[in-house]
């Protein structure tokens, strides 16, 4: 047997005031056939697992490019096509192949490609023909298509958020393309839109236990793989929305029947999946208020993990403003601020220019007083089991507020963000990350509590105020029924 698999991963915010170009991809990774063998991201972990258990059947592996963007406007047109003539170059070179398997978000939009992984596969079904397996693994936070589903033979997404599954459904997928080589089993897809744009989370009820019977039902009665896309609602694109995706062992009628019951189901609860938002000063004076700490606050806002630019001031301007202190808060996306930290050295005094520097969703920059304690390269936070970088890295202090700026536009993952620095978290009463949900695994051991702040930004968890243009059909919240109409 011989398997290809590649990799192209990053998320598109269309109303982020950045593009994600050629510098974005080499900031995070740009592998041509090597991936699996450089330390791992969240794409090429999924590579590994199929290359390991590849070579576990004694498979022959050809490895194409695997490219890593963090989230952010869209992708421009070069860039892409360069891509997707790389790995297509790739395929032809490598054909005959027995399978392709693809690690993609899902979520990936490119100037005149609203459709970036439907366009991929599409592509890479006109090389193999119609009779070659492909599978692809997503991201949760994707937009299902049919163009998609008309180009795969099976597609899974992660089930967890934070995503703590993805080398699990990898897994899983690469045993699914084993059973469908050997011609055991047959794999059909069946999609349901639930008609939703929300955040979920599948860590509280009652998501939780869907999602638990979700795990369950797979491998069971012919149905092979459970999928829910819960969408990325800052993506202007017709196909935005929350949809269950159901493959079953040759029955689309099984398949489709099984994604409306569990699709309707979550619609159904809709109203105690809406998140719970707080503003700015309602956050603050619970977090004041509290008897100890840490009260971990999530910017969800300003989460660079869904193309926000990393660097708003709101919340940290109203903490100087209230006179808040013992407070710790990070990551500020800010290589300016970080230079000139650099240049001043560690114990120095110096006034800096802190956020505010992407535009109107930054808010306005910050001109504090700071003393630099730390300054370091090199560190990491944890992903999963996948450390990423998060390039220099700077821990001052104002007053009685500790501020980490860095180099590299991420989200917050994990405590090591601070504590790799000398700053730990779990002994300041306020804690602000800039996250919306993937900071929970890291987090949530130290916090005496956490709440959700929907302050402006690029990210703001608005979702029937979004100003698409694109999408036709009604959605909830928009309109509290939309299947009505």
């Amino acid at each position: 047997m011989k398997l290809f698999i590649a990799g192209l991963d990053t998320e598109t915010n269309t109303f982020s005031p950045m593009q994600t170009g050629l510098e974005a991809f080499r900031e995070n990774l740009i592998a041509y056939g090597d991936a699996t063998s450089r330390p791992l991201t969240c794409c090429s972990s999924q590579m590994s697992v199929w290359r390991n258990g590849a070579d576990e059947e004694a498979w022959d592996v050809v490895e194409s490019l695997c490219a890593v963007a963090e989230p952010g406007g869209k992708t421009t047109r070069a860039v892409y096509e360069s891509f997707r003539s790389t790995i297509l170059g790739d395929l032809e070179a490598a054909m005959p192949v027995d399978a392709v398997m693809l690690a993609l978000h899902g979520a990936c939009v490119a100037e005149g490609y609203d459709d970036v992984e439907g366009d991929l596969l599409e592509h890479v079904r006109g090389v193999v023909g119609p009779n070659v397996p492909v599978a692809a693994e997503l991201d949760l936070h994707c937009h299902i298509t049919d163009r998609m589903l008309s180009s795969a033979t099976m597609i899974s997404t992660y089930k967890e958020y934070p995503h703590t599954d993805i080398e699990e459904v990898a897994d899983q997928l690469f045993r699914l393309m084993k059973r469908t080589l050997a011609g055991e089993v047959r794999p059909v897809m069946g999609l349901y839109d639930c008609r939703m744009i929300n955040t979920f989370h599948p860590h509280r009820a009652p998501l939780r236990g869907i999602v638990d019977r979700m795990k369950a039902m797979e491998g069971q009665d012919g149905i092979l793989s459970v999928s829910f896309g819960h969408g990325f609602p800052w993506g202007d694109v017709e196909d935005v929305g929350a949809k269950m995706l159901v493959v079953t062992d040759n029955d689309t009628g099984k398949a489709a029947r099984t994604a409306e019951a569990f699709g309707r189901e979550i619609f159904d609860a809709r109203e105690e999946m809406r998140g719970t938002y707080l503003g700015i000063d309602d956050a603050l004076d619970r977090a004041v208020a509290a008897k100890s700490g840490p009260i971990v606050l999530a910017d969800v806002s300003d989460n660079a993990g869904g193309g926000a630019p990393g660097d708003s001031t709101f919340i940290l301007r109203r903490i100087i403003e209230r006179g808040i202190e013992d407070v710790a808060t990070c990551l500020y996306w800010d290589p300016i601020a970080v230079r000139m930290c650099r240049e001043a050295g560690e114990g120095a005094t110096l006034a800096l220019r802190i956020g505010g520097k992407v535009g109107p969703a930054s808010g306005d920059p910050l001109d504090l007083t700071v003393n630099v304690r730390r300054i370091t390269s090199g560190v990491t936070q944890r992903f999963g089991p996948t450390p990423l970088g998060i390039g220099d890295a700077v821990w001052v202090t104002a007053g009685g507020i500790d501020i980490v700026l860095n180099t590299v536009r991420t989200q917050v993952f994990h405590p090591e963000c601070m504590t790799a620095l000398g700053l730990n978290p779990a002994q300041r009463k306020i804690v602000v990350v800039k996250s919306s949900n993937h900071f929970r695994a890291g987090f949530e051991p130290i916090a005496s509590e956490i709440l959700y702040v929907g302050g402006p930004g690029a990210l703001q968890p608005s979702f029937e105020q979004l100003p698409f243009t694109k999408l036709r059909r009604p959605y909830w919240p928009k309109v509290g029924d939309p299947f009505a109409q």
